[in-house]
């Protein structure tokens, strides 16, 4: 039985990707409570003790990694927000490189967002900032934007960042991916759908299968994503939004 590692493993899609890859895998939880690694992905020191005790909770190799926290746009404090999506991301997913590359087929998912090809908003210099990995100059642009900018830009930053790391972690024999999904029932939803701002925008997202989807399916790709069946996979995006984006962008690849 292999080691996954969750983040986020107490909300909703991170629960989802718990249940369903522990038939097969130990599983260690990372969230801000009722998680088996307790840890603030917005603060760079406690990164540092969620690597130390998942590698103590780990006890040898890392299998699976999954980078399911996240903030919606919906957070006070912009800065944080940036913080989580992206740099509780990728500091984690490097900080444990070593780990994952002495594991047995080792893979990755990190959550993106279908919001990155659907915000024209996006800011390039906040992008810029995150993939430079300067966080104190990445929160402080982050505080002069609004929050849908925020989140979906953090959201590119990550796909992109996914993207930058195939060859070194391919050549270590680590598969990385990303998902993007769109609109699904959880927490973060009922955030945005209260918000006067965001919550009419979110009802008014088009999706051509008629719905919006649910954990298990994100959970389901992802462990897909994770599994023997997607083992030429790697450096992807994969939208999981019902074909939003298809639709907002017919012509893209």
């Amino acid at each position: 039985m292999g080691v996954a590692v969750v983040t986020g493993s107490a909300g909703g899609l991170g629960r989802a990707v718990r249940e369903v890859l522990e038939p097969d895998h130990r599983v260690i939880g990372v969230d801000v409570k009722d998680a088996d690694v307790v840890a603030d992905l917005s603060d760079s020191d406690s990164r540092q003790d969620a690597v130390r005790m998942v590698r103590e909770a780990a006890a040898g190799p890392i299998d699976r990694l999954v980078c399911a926290a996240g903030l919606g746009p919906t957070t006070p404090d912009l800065g944080v927000l940036a913080a989580v999506n992206y740099f509780g991301i990728v500091h984690l997913l490097d900080a444990l490189a070593d780990d994952l590359a002495a594991g047995e087929q080792s893979a990755v998912v990190a959550v993106s967002s279908n919001s990155i090809s659907l915000d024209p908003t996006v800011d390039d210099g906040l992008v810029a900032l995150c993939l430079a990995d300067d966080e104190t100059a990445a929160r402080a642009r982050a505080a002069e934007l609004i929050g849908h900018t925020v989140y979906a830009t953090s959201k590119l930053a990550v796909a992109r960042a996914i993207r930058a790391r195939a060859e070194t972690f391919g050549a270590r024999g680590v598969r990385l991916n990303a998902v993007a999904p769109g609109i699904f029932a959880s927490p973060l939803l009922d955030q945005t759908l209260e918000d006067p701002l965001y919550g009419p925008a979110a009802e008014d997202v088009p999706i051509p299968l008629g719905r919006r989807g649910t954990p298990p399916e994100v959970a389901d790709v992802i462990a897909w994503l994770l599994s023997d069946g997607a083992r030429y996979v790697h450096g992807a995006t994969l939208f999981v939004d019902g074909g939003t984006d298809a639709l907002i962008r017919p012509e893209g690849p």
